[in-house]
């Protein structure tokens, strides 16, 4: 496929680097496997190189473009597609429900800029109960966050944030010679897809987001210096959890626990 026209150059302020490796695009859209009649949402398509892939599957795509600059070549590019939709905004601040208008749940699809990545994701978790699923390309370091386990170097915040919504996983990774310009880092593609039901439910979510937060404040601490300010130890102990041990060795069910215990200390439920 074809690098993007001269006259558009990549901006370092929205993040672009322009996927352009045509296997690498089929292959995305392969893991993704649109069908026709299902909503389809991309972020951020910059040139049309993987919409012009997922139109070939479904007509039903609404694209979600910061720069306004992109927005004439893609409706020149994607002019006979009747379900095509622009929305030239801020995915980080839109609100992707407003797109729901037939009950069908978003496929998320998108080549997510490094520099808003995790904000992003931590938006596009709020959406869940619109969502079927999401396909990101990330920075390889930020997939492999999001796909941790725990007592791995990797585990933290992020990582608990998203598999407490949805069931992750790393599906391949994508070298630097796949775009235009070439970033310094590798990509990798990764599916979230939201928990029909939550495995481990918080009984208050800002509880929740207050422990893991206090608890992984300062990752080299134990869980006594980080959530000293919040609890007292004893809550630790009567879940049979060892203050001392440090916060990469919780287990996802046992950051539940602890926000549970909090929440019943703070007569907080959801």
């Amino acid at each position: 496929m074809a690098k993007q026209p001269q006259q558009h150059r990549a901006r370092k302020r929205f993040g672009q680097n322009f996927l352009q490796d045509e296997g690498i695009i089929r292959r995305i859209v392969r893991s993704v496997s649109p069908q026709e009649g299902q909503h389809l949402v991309e972020i951020g398509p910059g040139m049309g190189a993987l919409t012009e892939v997922i139109l070939e599957a479904t007509d039903r795509l609404d694209v979600v473009e910061l720069d306004r600059d992109l927005i004439p070549g893609l409706k020149v590019k994607f002019f006979n597609h009747k379900g095509f939709n622009i929305h030239q905004a801020d995915a980080l601040k839109f609100d992707f429900s407003t797109l729901v208008d037939d009950g069908q749940p978003l496929r998320i699809v998108g080549n997510l800029p490094y520099n808003i990545s995790t904000p992003l994701i931590f938006h596009l978790l709020d959406q869940g109960p619109v969502v079927r699923d999401m396909h990101f390309m990330l920075q390889k370091e930020v997939v492999e966050r999001l796909a941790a386990e725990p007592s791995s170097n990797d585990w933290g915040r992020l990582g608990i944030m998203a598999q407490y919504r949805c069931q992750v996983e790393s599906l391949f990774l994508v070298p630097p010679e796949a775009f235009d310009p070439m970033p310094k880092v590798e990509s990798a593609i990764v599916r979230l897809t939201p928990h029909k039901e939550l495995p481990y439910p918080a009984k208050s979510f800002e509880c929740f987001d207050t422990v893991v937060r206090s608890a992984f404040a300062q990752r080299r601490k134990t869980l006594r210096n980080n959530l000293k300010g919040l609890m007292e130890m004893s809550l630790l102990e009567a879940l049979e959890i060892d203050p001392t041990r440090r916060p990469e060795t919780l287990s996802l069910q046992e950051v539940v626990a602890i926000s549970n215990a909090y929440a019943d200390l703070q007569g907080k439920h959801d």
